[in-house]
C-alpha cells in the first residue's frame, strides 16, 4: 500500500497489500468475544481480546451498531429440463413474491424458465434488469418459512466452509432482527449478550440502526480512478430515537463509536447539508475515500478488509493511510485473522468529529 507524498489516494493500487493466504479466516473465534482487538490510537497500538472492549471505551460513550439481519438468500435448483441454476436473492419487490435476483448457470438466462429448488417451490424468470433479474418465487407457504427451510446463507467467496449449519447462526449478529442483508455487518459478529450486558453497565450505550448489506460489499472495484468508480446502493434507516440518542451523547461530550463501515456509512449519509444529522430512510451509495470529512463518527470497531476494496478506502479515509499501513502491517505480523470471521480493531483517528 505504497503511496507518493502529496498523493491523494485516488490509485487502485494505492490499496493493495499481500495477506498470506492462511490469515483468511474460515471459521469465527469461539466464544465470538474471544476473536483479537488491535486498538490503533494516533500514537500507538494496543494488542487485545474482544472481551476487552468495555476498558478501551469511556462512561458516556455510545456504540451504534447494525441490526440487519442475514436471508437465506442463496438457492439451488435445477430447470425443469435439466441443468443447475444458482440463485442469489438481492431484494423483494412490491408485488408478492417478485425479487431481484443474480442467477448463475452454464447457458444463457433466459424469460420464461422455470427452476425447481424443491418439489414445492419453483423460481420463474421473468426478465432481464441491469444487473440482475427479476424473479417470482412460488410457493404455498410463507416465502420466509420456504427461504429457511430450502435456502443457504450467503457466504463470502473466500470462506471455504460455505453451507455448514453452523453458519446459519454465526454468519448472523446476535441482535439481528431486520431481515434483508445478503452478507454479515461483520464488526456485529464479535458481540455477545454478556459483553453488551458488561458495556451498558459500565455506562456505554447502545443503540441500532439498520442497513441491508448487499452483494455489491463483494464486487471488486474496477477503475483504476477512484473518482471513476459507482459505489453500489444500499437500503438504511437512521431512527429518530437513534437520532435523538447520538445527539444528547454529543451534548454530554460523550464519543459516537460506529460499529463496522456499514454504520459508518449509514450515519455519515443522513447529515444534512448544514452539517446536522437527522432521520433517514432510503438508499445510500454514499463511497468514502481519503479527504473525506466525517461529522458523525469518533472511533468505528471493523474487521480487517479485502486488498482493493471500498472498505479498506473508507478505513483509509478515517485513520489516514499511513496509520493504515502500520495497522495492516502490524496485524500480519503478529499473526491476526483477516476477513469476515476474522478478528477486529477499534480505530481512533487523529481528531474527532467534534472537533
Amino acid at each position: 500500500m505504497g503511496v507518493s507524498k502529496g498523493d491523494p489516494c485516488w490509485r487502485l493500487e494505492d490499496f493493495d497489500y499481500t495477506l498470506p493466504r492462511e490469515r483468511i479466516a474460515q471459521t469465527p473465534a469461539e466464544p465470538r468475544d474471544a476473536a483479537r482487538l488491535l486498538v490503533s490510537h494516533p500514537h500507538g497500538m494496543e494488542d487485545r481480546i474482544f472481551q476487552d472492549l468495555v476498558t478501551c471505551l469511556q462512561p458516556g460513550d455510545l456504540l451504534v451498531q447494525n441490526d440487519t439481519q442475514v436471508l437465506p438468500a442463496r438457492l439451488v435448483g435445477r430447470r425443469v429440463s435439466g441443468g443447475r441454476v444458482e440463485i442469489l436473492l438481492l431484494r423483494p419487490e412490491t408485488s408478492p413474491g417478485t425479487w431481484q435476483a443474480l442467477l448463475g448457470a452454464n447457458k444463457p438466462i433466459r424469460p420464461g424458465w422455470r427452476i425447481e429448488i424443491a418439489p414445492e417451490f419453483q423460481v420463474e424468470v421473468l426478465e432481464r434488469l441491469p444487473g440482475c433479474f427479476r424473479v417470482h418465487l412460488e410457493t404455498p407457504g410463507e416465502i420466509m418459512t420456504t427461504l429457511a427451510r430450502h435456502g443457504q446463507i450467503p457466504l463470502p467467496p473466500y470462506i471455504a466452509s460455505a453451507g455448514q449449519e453452523i453458519d446459519r447462526l454465526r454468519y448472523q449478529t446476535m441482535f439481528a432482527s431486520q431481515p434483508g442483508a445478503v452478507a454479515a455487518p461483520t464488526a456485529g459478529l464479535h458481540f455477545t449478550m454478556a459483553l453488551l450486558a458488561r458495556l451498558e453497565k459500565s455506562g456505554i450505550g447502545v443503540v441500532r440502526l439498520t442497513l441491508h448489506v448487499g452483494p455489491g460489499t463483494f464486487q471488486p472495484v474496477r477503475v483504476r480512478d477512484l473518482r471513476q468508480h459507482v459505489m453500489h446502493r444500499e437500503w438504511c434507516q437512521l431512527p429518530p430515537a437513534v437520532v435523538e440518542r447520538i445527539q444528547a451523547t454529543r451534548a454530554r461530550g460523550g464519543r459516537v463509536i460506529a460499529v463496522g463501515t456499514t454504520t459508518v456509512r449509514t450515519l455519515e449519509s443522513a447529515v444534512d447539508e448544514r452539517g446536522e444529522l437527522r432521520p433517514f430512510t432510503g438508499e445510500t451509495a454514499l463511497f468514502i475515500l481519503p479527504g473525506f470529512r466525517f461529522r458523525v463518527v469518533d472511533a468505528m470497531i471493523t474487521n480487517f478488509h479485502l486488498p482493493r476494496s471500498t472498505l479498506l478506502m473508507l478505513v483509509a479515509a478515517f485513520v489516514g493511510k499511513t496509520r493504515l499501513e502500520r495497522i495492516y502491517a502490524h496485524a500480519i505480523a503478529q499473526g491476526y485473522r483477516f476477513y469476515s470471521y476474522g478478528d477486529a480493531c477499534l480505530l481512533f483517528p487523529e481528531t474527532t468529529s467534534q472537533t
